[in-house]
This record gives structure tokens, sequence and C-alpha cells, in this order.
């Protein structure tokens, strides 16, 4: 039973990889959807944060074995399918895969915990399909399968770390959800060896953690720029009467480019802007204009 039903969620996984893959490809949010619904990723991974709350060994390492071969399978199926797609530029469906935060980190705490009180609750059912949702677990895979069949390692690596995110948080809210139910134990652990789980639970967070704030925090300072960057273009349109013909603003380089007709006309608006964008505090903005 449990083989025929280890299989069965094998060819599952197979489909709504290869539906997932196919709506990242088109930049389709509603097929991509669809496929974290029926994709069973998010069972291993729940799993393991039960079994280690009730310290079910057999339990971790049965689920651990399924994440396992999931992933390879998903990472296999989504690489051959942007192999032979013909279609091998990035949408904003998966370029939104690659550049994870602490945000990110919430959104999968939150998720696990939702999901585990759905789990021990016969009346929150409904809850697990939005968590499936919310945490996306599959997106992040195809996209690192779209990553190594066009050579993108930046966005393989990207997604990998957003899928690492996901997997974890789901699985330490899901650990500190039983923990706070008290649910009983399967068995009881030695001193020694629950010391040793914990310390590995918490270099594991940390680990994982450590890089997403420092993603949180660029983010931040990004956002910052590009509103301090929007509010001075504004200024200085109306401070010189001139409409600019095209704006673009790049937070991570810090450039502002501006389209103007004429070389007096990027003169004048240059000599204007030097102190508008120093009172938004983002005078070493590099202004380039284009004409």
């Amino acid at each position: 039973g449990n083989a025929r039903a280890g299989g069965t969620n094998l060819w599952v996984l197979f489909f709504a990889m290869l539906i997932a893959s196919v709506g990242l490809n088109v930049n389709s949010t509603a097929v991509i959807i669809g496929a974290m619904l029926i994709s069973p990723l998010m069972g291993p991974i729940v799993g393991m944060g039960y079994g280690a709350a009730v310290a079910d060994l057999r339990l971790i390492r049965s689920a651990g074995l399924s994440l396992l071969t999931f992933t390879v399978l998903s990472l296999f199926t989504s690489t051959l399918y942007f192999t032979l797609s013909p279609l091998n530029q990035p949408g904003s469906e998966l370029l939104a895969r690659t550049s994870p935060s602490l945000w990110d980190v919430l959104i999968a705490a939150f998720g696990g915990a939702a999901g585990m009180v759905a789990v021990t609750r016969r009346s929150f059912n409904n809850i697990v399909p939005g968590v499936a949702i919310a945490t996306a677990l599959m997106p992040p895979l195809c996209t690192v399968g779209f990553g190594i069949a066009h050579q993108r390692w930046d966005m393989a690596a990207g997604a990998l770390y957003l899928f690492l995110i996901n997997g974890v948080f789901i699985a330490a809210s899901t650990l500190a959800v039983a923990r706070v139910l008290r649910l009983p134990a399967v068995a009881e652990l030695d001193p020694a060896t629950r010391s040793l789980h914990r310390t590995v639970i918490s270099v594991g967070l940390i680990a994982v953690l450590a890089p997403s704030i420092w993603m949180g925090h660029k983010l931040v300072q990004d956002e910052v720029f590009q509103g301090a960057a929007q509010r001075a273009l504004t200024q200085l349109e109306r401070s010189s009467g001139t409409a600019l013909l095209g704006q673009e603003i790049e937070p991570r380089t810090r450039t502002i480019r501006l389209t103007v007709v004429g070389e007096a006309e990027q003169a004048r608006l240059q000599a204007a802007a030097a102190p508008l964008l120093a009172a938004e505090r983002i005078g070493d903005a590099k202004l380039t204009f284009r004409r």
C-alpha cells in the first residue's frame, strides 16, 4: 500500500512539475497556482517537522527520503522541459523566484504554522490549499531547472535558496506549533541526543536565515532609493517646467537615466537635479542622459 501510494505521488509530482514549468514558461499565474495545489511536495516537509516534534526518527527518515526523491525528480523534469522548450526568455513569474529575502522567511514560517494548525483541526482543512499556494514550493524548483537548462546560474542559485527557505521554515514552524500543542512523543530521547538535535536545528535555521536578512536589507535600501529618486524627478519636472521624455531608475546600481531633447536641455536639467537629489539624501546617485 505504501509503495503504491509512493509511486502515485511520484507520478502526480511529475505531471505537476510539467504543469508548473509550462505555466512559468508562458508566464501564466493561474497555471502555476493549479500546479501548486496538486503537488505532493509539502507533505514530506511537514512530516519532517512533525517527526522532529514528536521524536519519531523513523518518520523523519521516511519524510527526508521522500523529499530528496521528489526534489531530484522535480529538478530532472523541469530541466528536461526547459531544455526542450523553444521559449527561452525568462518572464516575470520566473524572475520573481530568483531574489528571496527576509519576507519570504516570514511567509514560509507563518504558512507552515497555519498548515500545522489546519492538519490538527478537522474544521480547518480548507486552509491547506491556501498554505500550498502561499509557500510556493514548486515554482522555485522549476526556476532552478530553467537556470540549469540555460546555464543561468544566478537564477538557479536564487531560486534554490528560495526553495531552501520555504522548506526549512515550513518544517521549523511545524515543529514549533507541534511543541506548543504538546503533541505526545513517540519515543523518549536521551539528553545528549536531544541536545544534539537542538544544536543542529538551531545552526541550520541561522545558516538559512542569515543571507535572507542581508538580502532583505538590500531590498529596503532599493525601495528607499526608488522612492527618493521618483520624488526628486517629480520635483525636477515641476521646477524646470520641462516634461521628461523618459526616466529609468536602477536602484541596484544607484543610477537614474533620463531621456531629453538637446544638449542644452541636458545641461540645464543636470544642474537643476543635483540639489534635488542631495535634498532626498541620494546625492551619490549617478545621473545619466539619453538624447
